[in-house]
């Protein structure tokens, strides 16, 4: 695994404000690096922004079931070779009913023990993940996902999975994460 060396400037635990220093314990605990909340401390609003207002309002919002958003975000992060998010999410994961099984059945999910919604879902993860540069919701998808979802659903879906994926590329190019070793990025 590649270790993160961001160029910007860390902020030291200390003088994070005591909700970020909240955060960074979790990710310490969770992942062994806190890098992404340190350099996130140079502007504690965006952190904000990002935690408040996209997790709980959007990610969060019960809108979608939230064991449905975290296996995407996992698949996105497997995917992706981010190693801290694939320590967190799937944590996370397994804590919103995902079973072990499922976790372990992410690479070869269309034989794997899912629903065809979620199955569905991570179809669509597949057409979003960056390393896919020809994404599409082409016809074929859409059907497949109007089985299980409304528009606006898919619509909701959709823009999580941008957020969670812009967020990739930032901590890509900003090298604020822990890699796994097939990281292409």
């Amino acid at each position: 695994m590649t270790k993160p060396q961001p160029s910007i400037n860390k902020v030291p635990r200390k003088d994070l404000p005591q909700h970020m220093q909240s955060g960074w314990d979790q990710a310490k605990e969770l992942t062994g690096d806190a890098t992404f909340i340190e350099v996130s401390g140079n502007n504690p609003e965006v952190y904000d922004w990002y935690f408040k207002d996209f997790y709980k309002k959007l990610f969060y919002s019960d809108r979608l079931e939230t064991s449905l958003v975290e296996l995407v975000r996992l698949r996105l992060a497997n995917v992706h070779g981010c190693a801290f998010c694939n320590k967190g999410d799937t944590a996370h994961a397994l804590q919103s009913g995902i079973s072990q099984e499922q976790v372990d059945s992410l690479g070869d999910y269309l034989f794997g023990p899912f629903s065809t919604r979620e199955k569905a879902a991570l179809r669509l993860a597949d057409e979003m993940v960056l390393n896919n540069n020809h994404g599409n919701l082409n016809s074929e998808l859409y059907k497949e996902l109007k089985k299980d979802f409304t528009d606006g659903e898919i619509y909701e879906l959709g823009m999580i999975m941008a957020v969670l994926v812009g967020v990739a590329k930032f901590t890509f190019v900003f090298d604020l994460v822990e890699k796994e070793d097939y990281c292409p990025f």
